[in-house]
């Protein structure tokens, strides 16, 4: 089945869910109107993300603002829409949830299954497979740093036939020693493309890849630094060979990657390795990625589960 796709490239404001809802809207509207049959939206669509405290109560319902788009633009459009955004679930914990809807409404979701560095703060993992099906085909689902991971691979690898995935991949920031941190900042916009377009060789299906552009200025946690940077972008379809049919960089802004894919699976071109990380993370990220999963759990505790109870 040949089909034409879309990802959609976003600026959200950050924790304005009415502005964020409105601008997906209109984005996705347009790739409908090209004759988009399947729409992929970005990691946490509705606010945005950085460590700011309004995010704490950002999160929306399952059958929510955010879910209740995605199925008005399936319907409207009569394609396949998906995209993540924070859910607050019926037990009290928010989950990155990405969900996909049909003509027909919601036919799949997947929680993204760890929180990436300061998202520790505003959400806990989930454990499921992220495949659900949609008429004759499988979809899979996949947000951010999971396309860095090896187990992702081998979750989805020869099982899916089509893949959906979106990303909040913020910039190293620029701090001294420049040349340091700016070498840093390079193999750190790489890997975000990277792992994205190699995504489908290591799975063997197509992938949408939708992203956030734009600055990006929020506190940083347990240091008394800002974080000043910007979202890497990177949105971008592949064929199932790993192809890249369209793409949009970050310093383009805002818009639509429209690209033809053929629905369906074959053998992939990549055998993952045995590590854990598929891509290099590098001794900055390392580090971040452990303090500050710390510190998030910590502070989800105790402001976002026991403003609950």
């Amino acid at each position: 089945m040949r089909l034409l796709a879309a990802a959609i490239q976003l600026e959200a404001v950050l924790g304005d869910v009415a502005e964020n809802l409105s601008a997906s809207e209109r984005l996705a509207d347009e790739a409908g109107r090209a004759g988009a049959k399947v729409i992929a939206l970005p990691e946490f669509f509705s606010t945005g993300i950085g460590f700011v405290e309004e995010l704490k109560d950002a999160a929306l319902p399952p059958g929510g603002e955010a879910t209740a788009l995605l199925c008005r633009l399936a319907s409207r459009h009569q394609a396949l829409v998906g995209g993540s955004f924070l859910c607050r679930d019926p037990d009290g914990h928010v989950r990155n949830a990405y969900i996909a809807a049909g003509p027909g409404g919601i036919v799949g979701r997947h929680d993204k299954d760890l929180p990436t560095m300061w998202e520790n703060a505003f959400y806990i993992g989930g454990s499921d497979d992220g495949v659900f099906a949609n008429g004759d085909y499988q979809v899979g689902a996949a947000v951010c740093w999971e396309l860095m991971r090896t187990r992702t691979v081998r979750r989805l690898r020869s099982r899916v036939d089509l893949m959906m995935t979106g990303s909040g991949w913020w910039s190293i920031p620029e701090w001294t020693p420049r040349v340091l941190f700016d070498r840093w900042e390079r193999q750190n916009s790489a890997t975000a493309r990277t792992a994205a377009a190699s995504f489908a060789k290591y799975v063997g299906a197509p992938v949408l890849h939708a992203a956030h552009a734009g600055v990006l200025t929020c506190s940083m946690p347990w240091l008394p630094v800002s974080y000043e940077g910007r979202f890497e972008g990177s949105t971008l379809i592949t064929d199932a060979g790993g192809a890249i049919v369209g793409e949009r960089r970050a310093d383009e802004g805002e818009g639509v990657v429209l690209g033809e894919i053929e629905i369906g699976r074959r053998t992939p071109a990549l055998e993952p390795p045995e590590a854990y990380w598929l891509h290099p993370r590098g001794a900055l990220a390392s580090a971040t990625w452990h303090y500050q999963r710390w510190h998030g759990r910590r502070w989800y505790r105790r402001h976002v589960t026991s403003a609950r109870v």
